[in-house]
């Protein structure tokens, strides 16, 4: 079941900015949060359900570190289409 706590972070990017301008907000996820599971969970703490969602799966790239190999974490990102008037509060990215 999804929960607030899969919500990492809404992104501020130069083009996350500029989608924002046309009422949609990029949400980045825990790998195991669904389309639906975003949608209740908007529904829920939001109080208002989103017009239309996009998601869009990042595996983490291969990095070094120290002559180590690492990985970065995967993570999903939604775009969010809200309805006139809705606004994400009180998350903290």
């Amino acid at each position: 079941m999804a929960d607030i706590t899969d919500i990492k972070a809404i992104l501020y990017t130069e083009k996350s900015l500029s989608l924002q301008e046309d009422g949609t907000v990029v949400i980045q996820t825990s790998v195991k949060m669904t389309k639906n599971g975003l949608k209740e969970v908007l529904k829920n703490y939001f109080g208002f359900s989103p017009l239309k969602i996009n998601s869009l799966r990042v595996d983490g790239k291969t990095k070094r570190f120290r002559g180590r190999i690492g990985t970065r974490n995967d993570y999903k990102k939604f775009y969010v289409k809200l309805p006139e008037g809705a606004k994400l509060e009180n998350v903290e990215a």
